[in-house]
């Protein structure tokens, strides 16, 4: 027994290293600051030069001098040497540029480009080493409230309507609705009726009128809403973040109306803010044919079931039937449309898709607009309370000709600029919020921290790591230094593929890869007492080496596979902290058993496979 692998699986370990090698580099190199600039509208994404000249005028009267420039048909990108620098140029370049131009910083590999190429890229840091983003948003409950109660009170004229039970009016007030009847009996008919269909509203007779009936949220419907919503916001948030790509964001609820998110490594606060925050949706309307639109520029009243906007500077009538809404849409890209320009490829499944091929079918050559509508807010003080008051912004950005019944699949055209089309596609596919949000505490965590922490953190590694080094060579002698360099090609292969994966590391992830350090060379403290116990026992080297790593093996798998049980526990229940942790600790045992196993017993063949030996070097 001479102790051998074939050529093909020493070529294929060969293989995994260079990979590994190759993934794990580009941590070596340290992220830029950045300061990326891109134009807010289309027409100017054809002056791109005009705006490289112009930044280059600017920064050299500061002076600021960027490490390098990078220009390509929709941004601008400035590296700098420190975050200092990096922020007097955003300044700067903000005051100067003005709203016609969106300036964000960044931070950017400074990894070869070749690197790049083949989707090398160093691991993403969490919030605790990096720095991010904290965000406190506060749903508004009441505007969900006061929409339900108006969608409530249409519910309730058809249901009546259906049981043919006559009713003198609805009028709301407040957060409730007052229904007045003619007759006692007909509000007793009504009443029983309405709280089968209804049964998250109470509904009583007022003191002072017995043909009136209130019509008021219950408490537990009311914190049935409430709940519902702030579950909602979460999950439309965490689409909304993934789209981001945002790498291990915090979201959870805080207390009765508010949602905390924590994004790491996220610099551009405006950015983030308009994903969270943004209610845009569209929605398709008939075009009005029957009125001159010129007419309605100069009349004041507008004819009814119309509603007047403007579309390139002209008045223009929409009918108010909204026949599809964003709701429908179950998926959104970017895409281009013949002439080249912007555009959101649209698919519809979430429901109204049948509605809107009968509706569009009906009308085949007449126009189609598309709406685009986006939910704002102001604010005002009143007797020291900030008040969040909503408004909505509406825009037509598409009229066209109805040429067939629409299918599930279209486009949507006619917007200003690539970024409008990257950000009206991410809403569309994260969903719509169930209520506008707006931002109570906003604060940038600075990388500083961030910083200590991640130094700590390589001190308890390298520490860990010499440790177990020192003891492997003094005590297994060549064995241990061959266990040693597996250990530190195991290291190499864990940072490759958290890389690779895309995985984050947080603080306790790093914990997790010192577990590891100190886990790896359990296996091969396992074969190398099993061959010392053969070797006592009298058998050839050859042949204890064989055995060794033969019998040992059931044992290593046995081990590791429990600890492996209890890293996907805590990865499932776990939050946060807890999954870096579980992440790094699972990886880091595939590696360990694959550089403890296949990899030391490549190197010991290599040292000692292929020849008569009449003793092993195993140290103490």
């Amino acid at each position: 027994m001479l102790n051998k692998y074939p050529l093909w699986k020493n070529l294929l370990l060969l293989a995994l290293l260079i990979l590994g090698f190759l993934y794990a580099a580009p941590n070596l190199f340290p992220e830029q600051p950045a300061v990326q600039i891109s134009p807010s509208t289309a027409i100017m994404h054809a002056n791109m030069k005009v705006l490289q000249a112009r930044v280059n005028a600017l920064i050299k009267t500061v002076p600021i001098s960027p490490l390098s420039e990078e220009l390509n048909q929709q941004t601008l990108l400035l590296r700098f040497t420190n975050t200092d620098t990096q922020l007097k140029a955003k300044d700067i370049l903000s005051t100067a540029l003005g709203d016609d131009y969106t300036v964000a910083v960044n931070l950017i590999s400074s990894a070869p480009r070749w690197m790049q190429a083949i989707g090398a890229a160093p691991m993403k840091l969490g919030l605790d080493l990096r720095g991010g983003v904290h965000f406190a948003l506060e749903v508004d409950i009441n505007n969900l409230v006061a929409q339900r109660m108006q969608g409530l009170a249409k519910n309730i004229n058809e249901n009546l309507q259906q049981a043919r039970i006559r009713y003198a009016g609805v009028t709301p007030k407040e957060n409730q609705l007052v229904l007045l009847f003619g007759e006692v009996s007909s509000l007793k008919q009504a009443k029983s009726l309405l709280r089968q269909q209804f049964p998250s509203f109470d509904f009583t007779e007022a003191i002072n009128n017995p043909k009136q009936l209130v019509v008021g949220w219950s408490k537990q419907g009311l914190n049935n809403l409430r709940q519902l919503a702030i579950d909602q916001t979460v999950n439309t948030l965490r689409n909304r973040i993934n789209e981001l790509g945002v790498a291990e964001p915090i979201v959870q609820q805080q207390g009765n109306n508010r949602i905390l998110v924590d994004l790491p490594g996220v610099q551009d606060i405006a950015r983030a803010q308009q994903i969270l925050g943004g209610t845009a949706t569209i929605e398709f309307r008939l075009v009005d044919t029957l009125h001159d639109p010129q007419l309605a520029k100069v009349n004041p009243v507008i004819p009814a079931g119309s509603q007047r906007y403007y579309y390139e500077n002209q008045p223009v009538l929409l009918s108010k039937q909204v026949i599809l809404t964003g709701n429908s849409i179950t998926d959104a890209s970017t895409s281009f449309d013949e002439s080249g320009r912007s555009a959101v490829s649209i698919s519809l499944g979430g429901g109204g898709e049948s509605y809107f091929h009968q509706v569009t079918g009906e009308n085949v050559g007449k126009p189609l607009a598309i709406v685009y509508v986006e939910t704002k807010s102001s604010v005002k003080v009143v007797d020291g309370k900030v008040i969040h008051i909503p408004r909505k912004v509406e825009r037509v950005i598409s009229i066209a000709r109805i040429q067939t019944a629409l299918p599930p699949n279209f486009q949507v055209t006619g917007l200003t600029n690539p970024q409008e089309a990257l950000n009206l596609a991410l809403l569309l596919r994260a969903g719509a919020l169930p209520a506008p949000i707006y931002v109570v505490e906003q604060r940038t965590i600075g990388p500083q921290l961030g910083a200590e922490n991640i130094h700590k953190g390589i001190i308890s590694i390298v520490v860990g790591f010499i440790l177990a080094v020192v003891f492997m060579a003094l005590y297994y002698g060549i064995f241990g230094l061959i266990a040693d360099i597996a250990l530190a090609l195991n290291l190499v292969l864990l940072v490759a593929l958290l890389s690779l994966l895309g995985m984050t590391l947080t603080l306790p992830g790093m914990a997790g890869i010192v577990l590891t350090v100190g886990m790896a060379v359990d296996a091969n403290v396992l074969i190398f007492e099993r061959i010392r116990e053969e070797l006592r026992n009298g058998v050839s080297p050859q042949s204890s080496i064989h055995a060794g790593y033969d019998r040992a093996l059931i044992t290593i798998i046995d081990a590791n596979i429990t600890t492996l049980i209890v890293a996907l526990i805590l990865f499932g229940v776990g939050t946060g902290s807890i999954k870096g942790f579980a992440v790094t600790l699972t990886i880091g045992l595939l590696t360990s058993m694959l550089t403890g196993i296949m990899i030391t017993r490549a190197l010991i063949n290599a040292c000692y496979g292929g020849r008569t030996l009449k003793r092993l070097p195993m140290g103490i």
